[in-house]
């Protein structure tokens, strides 16, 4: 579904990812975990070029873009990549114009040229999805962190996208916000949707990702299944960083 061969991405001098490879077979949850400044936030933004990587090649679906310094993919490329992901930021970017259900409609209405009426239907069922359904007609202000991030991640799912990016989807909430959004997500992966995220919260890696990912300064370290990863990481900077993870 997703192969990163090679990614180097730098922002002013500074190498923030350093030839990174990472797989993620259809159907499989992966979570970047690291510590801040690790690169984990900037690989995720590469899979959809809001960051364009240096070098490397990059792999979803069909579409392959081969990257070099200086040159940037056309815009066909870019919507063709973009139009295969849905992304869910940290903090939760609603239009605070808009609705709940105006905002999931917004890209049906926008990108794929849908009718209100067919779009409005199909924001309902994800509201309903993600348990908000009664919240149809609330302006984002109104709504509590975890019940915004769940309108984020209904708005991400209405393009029917090939794999969900999240970046840090809980670090803006307490934990009984989080806890709503870590079950929505649980579901999702249940349901067998594909998805990559860059958290730091253990629990969302333990419960929701398969496979994980460690990043340090911008280089995969270790790599593998979450819970051999968590309990019996092989490198000792794993290790300590989960420690520090789960005391903290």
């Amino acid at each position: 579904m997703i192969a990163l061969q090679g990614i180097r991405k730098s922002f002013g001098g500074h190498e923030v990812l350093r030839s990174v490879s990472v797989d993620i077979a259809a159907g499989q949850v992966t979570a970047l975990i690291g510590p801040s400044g690790s690169g984990k936030s900037t690989l995720l933004r590469c899979v959809n070029l809001l960051e364009v990587p240096d070098a490397g090649n990059l792999t979803l679906g069909a579409e392959t873009i081969r990257f070099s310094p200086g040159v940037r993919p056309g815009p066909d490329a870019v919507r063709r990549i973009r139009l295969q992901t849905g992304m869910v930021f940290q903090n939760f970017q609603l239009f605070a114009h808009q609705s709940a259900v105006q905002n999931v409609m917004e890209g049906l209405v926008t990108v794929k040229r849908w009718d209100k009426a067919r779009a409005r239907e199909r924001a309902l069922a994800l509201l309903d999805k993600v348990g908000l359904r009664d919240k149809a007609d609330a302006w984002p202000a109104s709504l509590s962190g975890g019940q915004q991030q769940r309108v984020a991640i209904a708005r991400a799912l209405a393009i029917e996208p090939a794999v969900l990016l999240c970046d840090e989807p809980t670090s803006a909430l307490d934990p009984g916000l989080a806890a709503e959004v870590v079950a929505v997500l649980s579901e999702l992966a249940r349901e067998g949707m594909t998805m990559l995220m860059a958290t730091h919260d253990l629990r969302l890696a333990a419960q929701v990702a398969g496979h994980t990912v460690f990043l340090l300064d911008g280089a995969v370290v270790e790599a593998g299944p979450s819970r051999a990863l968590f309990e019996s990481a092989q490198d000792p900077r794993t290790r300590e960083f989960v420690a520090t993870l789960a005391h903290g």
